[in-house]
């Protein structure tokens, strides 16, 4: 079993296209599937076609969202509802080829749990194509998972990891990181881009600016989560141990005569480390009651979107 997921926001035109396409696809290879075509805010006729193409094909189940959330939400409230052993994500611009579905589920038979799509040659303005590159090669750097093109919405999982993996946010650009954090095996094989023929791309080259707070936010609240008292205790201890040893070394000179230390800005700089790092290992405490197991803080977090209407078998 094969779920197809495609996020749409205002793609009404391409959507009779790409369900031909994968329909075309899911028949030579001979694949039981079904399509989830998640509606994320869209203003002109999107819904109202993916409405006509689950009149008209059983396999197609439709979201709509009440507003546009963006789309690791729309990822998101689908895989909540998936019901296929591998699932495909795709974009709903006609840009993926879904002509590439069967390798990426061939390499995803050889024992890995992710496979994302490379988009060697990009039809893509250089504003999208040059931060692109920036960003995936810092992505590589910050967490030892280097692939060309981390954020291709071409990818087939494994369904255990969109059970897992939470999407929130913008994190969808950071899906393979996820993975990978969680120790499911990733890769990543070539695969044919094109030309986007209707609407315009929802995205540009701020998106670097925003991906990298993005990143550095994953990468501390991977740290903070694992053992937040490591982290936080960790930094305030150093800081607490500056400002002891500061206080210590002030001591020495008033005792010794050599002046007074009041008017010394060491003597600010060693009580501001002390209390810095007083409230930094207080806080590491807190966040290892909230987040140890069977703390009833953090749990029953609301979905990060809401759904207007359904369409198809849930």
């Amino acid at each position: 079993m094969l779920s197809v997921v495609i996020p749409a926001r205002n793609e009404a035109d391409s959507l009779e296209p790409l369900h031909r396409e994968i329909d075309s696809v899911l028949g030579a290879s001979a694949l039981q599937a079904e399509i989830i075509i998640v509606d994320d805010g869209s203003t002109d006729g999107t819904w109202s076609r993916i409405a006509a193409l689950a009149e008209a094909d059983p396999r197609v189940r439709g979201i709509r969202f009440r507003r546009n959330f963006g789309k690791a939400a729309a990822l998101s409230a689908a895989f909540a509802s998936v019901r296929g052993d591998l699932v495909i994500t795709l974009d709903a611009d006609l840009q993926d080829d879904p002509a590439s579905i069967p390798r990426l589920i061939q390499k995803c038979e050889e024992g890995f749990d992710l496979v994302s799509a490379w988009r060697r040659e990009r039809f893509d303005p250089w504003h999208k194509r040059l931060p692109s590159l920036l960003f995936n090669w810092l992505v590589g750097i910050f967490s030892g998972l280097r692939l060309h093109d981390h954020n291709c919405g071409l990818k087939c999982y494994r369904s255990e990891v969109v059970k897992e993996i939470r999407l929130f946010g913008e994190l969808h650009r950071f899906i393979t990181l996820l993975a990978h954090r969680s120790g499911f095996r990733v890769t990543e094989i070539e695969t044919r881009h094109r030309p986007r023929l209707y609407g315009h791309s929802k995205y540009g080259a701020a998106r670097l600016v925003t991906g990298l707070l993005d990143l550095s936010t994953l990468g501390f609240l991977g740290s903070l989560r694992r053992r937040p008292i490591h982290l936080l205790g960790g930094l305030g201890l150093l800081a607490f141990a500056a400002g002891v040893l500061g206080l210590a070394y002030l001591a020495g000179v008033w005792f010794s005569g050599d002046g007074p230390i009041g008017s010394r800005p060491l003597l600010i700089y060693s009580v501001a480390a002390l209390v810095v790092g007083g409230q930094m290992m207080t806080l590491g405490i807190l966040a290892e009651l909230i987040t140890s197991p069977g703390s009833r803080f953090g749990q029953g977090d609301t979905h990060p979107y809401s759904i207007s209407e359904r369409i198809g078998e849930p």
